[in-house]
């Protein structure tokens, strides 16, 4: 999957940037637009899919969703560079998705959010093999979503701080789409929010502590009852 989607990307950027990608972004013909997100949408699809497939409950389904993710996003960027040479470094910008604003980031944040990710869904596994009844806890499951969004908002910082150089949040309701759409292709990533980013990352990894520590504990638990 992997290797498809950096294969499909090879072939909307000859049809869109055919001289190279760069910023500013260039117009999508609108059926290009639809069609792409429609892919992207069945490429979720397909790794959910996996999850399904392999795991045995809730949270090991989740743990191969993410362990697929994960790897698909990392050999994305691995095939781009053998097949295109791009990137040209880790720290080469990216547009990382499009919805509901756009997302760009160093090649790098993906990278380390997927290690991440493989991290917690091993742990996942682990923890399951030997305990049925794994489950994330109320403050784990807070804690996760905290760190998400912040590196959710560490991604989308540039590019909402530039449309709101030109327009006011309540402009933003009234505004045709033609002209923001106008706007966005003028957009040049300017600084990237590495403080945030490493904030969520930091909450991400303390909720996967919380998690680990916890499941240890049961198990030393256990193993004290059995013996």
């Amino acid at each position: 999957m992997g290797f498809f989607e950096s294969a499909i990307v090879i072939y909307l950027r000859q049809i869109v940037y055919p001289d190279g990608f760069s910023f500013p972004l260039q117009p999508i013909p609108e059926s290009l637009a639809t069609t792409e997100i429609l892919r992207e949408a069945f490429s979720l699809l397909m790794l959910l899919s996996v999850g399904i497939l392999t795991g045995e409950s809730t949270i090991t389904r989740f743990a191969y969703f993410i362990f697929s993710f994960a790897l698909w996003d990392i050999f994305y960027y691995i095939f781009l560079k053998l097949l295109i040479n791009w990137p040209e470094s880790l720290f080469t910008m990216d547009i990382l998705f499009l919805l509901p604003v756009t997302w760009i980031g160093p090649v790098i944040t993906p990278v380390i959010v997927s290690g991440i990710m493989i991290l917690l869904a091993l742990l996942i596994l682990f923890f399951s093999s030997v305990n049925e009844r794994v489950k994330f806890g109320t403050h784990e499951l807070l804690i996760f979503i905290t760190g998400s969004l912040i590196i959710i908002i560490s991604f989308i910082a540039d590019y909402t701080k530039f449309i709101l150089t030109h327009f006011s949040l309540r402009d933003l309701w009234s505004i045709p789409s033609e002209d923001l759409f106008a706007l966005s292709l003028k957009y040049y990533p300017q600084n990237f929010s590495w403080n945030l980013f490493w904030a969520g990352i930091i909450v991400i990894l303390s909720g996967i502590l919380f998690f680990t520590r916890r499941n240890i504990s049961h198990l030393k638990t256990t193993k004290i009852m059995g013996t």
